[in-house]
């Protein structure tokens, strides 16, 4: 069923429990996160970034995922991840998406406020919920040189959620976006001083990286979802270069996802239960 998790994000940041967010590239790693999300009776977002819309416009993920959210047996969102426009973000909005992402963290924060709470108002007067993110979660890529990433302090964090009134907010406290390996240094205070300033679910972005025992001693920490999007694509990835290796004569690309959908829906089962569910 389609939903925008508003409550149920709420609830698992108080409840040991966090709700995975992964990005998603089609329609085969989106079924095989939800049959996941059904086989453990978890909530589920299905996030499509930049890269995704990028190469297939926002108005047929609307289409391809609310019809794979509308058969779902469990609560799924489809979520916009790292909005960084108006426009972009109210095409998802009117394409169906039930949870948006505005990216103002390069900004300064008083802009990012004001472009933050314009969102906002369009958003939530659709019943759609919104996530923003306040420091700057880094990047592994080195093509990303004008990317500044930096912690999250606070009392910028409180500042940020009491005059936009985001539902989520994503905060840096150690994790790296698309992360191969999982030794991200995770910063526990923080996350605990930024919980005493901001009453609101946190998202952790760039979780690939982060340890299992990481990954569960986050239950505690007031976070309500995680995002994953880099596990999924290795798994997805590295099947299908192992099954051409193997069967050099086989051309049918059929053959070669279906064996990676089994892979990725064996991996979003693992982080679900690392994750409370």
């Amino acid at each position: 069923m389609l939903s925008n998790l508003r409550e149920t994000i709420q609830h698992a940041s108080k409840n040991n429990c966090i709700v995975p967010g992964f990005n998603i590239f089609g329609y085969e790693d989106a079924i095989s996160v939800v049959r996941a999300a059904e086989e453990m009776d978890a909530p589920v977002l299905l996030m499509t970034n930049k890269f995704a819309i990028n190469f297939m416009p926002v108005e047929y993920w609307g289409k391809i995922l609310g019809e794979i959210a509308k058969d779902a047996r469990v609560p799924v969102s489809i979520h916009l991840d790292h909005g960084k426009d108006y426009e972009t973000i109210a095409r998802a909005i009117k394409s169906g998406y039930s949870s948006v992402m505005y990216d103002g963290s390069q900004l300064p924060i008083e802009e990012n406020i004001k472009n933050t709470k314009e969102i906002v108002k369009l958003a939530h007067a659709l019943d759609v919920s919104v996530e923003a993110e306040i420091g700057s979660v880094a990047y592994s890529d080195v093509s990303l040189e004008e990317y500044k990433p930096s912690f999250t302090k606070p009392e910028e964090a409180e500042k940020f959620y009491k005059e936009t009134e985001v539902d989520w907010l994503a905060v840096a406290v150690g994790t790296v976006h698309k992360m191969q390996i999982q030794n991200a240094d995770i910063k526990f205070d923080l996350i605990g001083k930024i919980k005493d300033k901001a009453n609101v679910p946190l998202v952790v972005h760039g979780s690939t990286g982060i340890s299992d025992e990481d990954l569960k001693k986050l239950k505690n920490c007031g976070i309500g979802k995680i995002n994953i999007g880099t596990a999924l694509r290795m798994e997805f990835g590295n099947t299908i270069r192992k099954e051409m290796e193997k069967n050099p004569q086989e051309f049918d690309r059929m053959y070669f996802t279906e064996k990676a959908m089994v892979k990725v829906k064996e991996k979003a089962k693992e982080k679900f239960r690392l994750l409370g569910f």
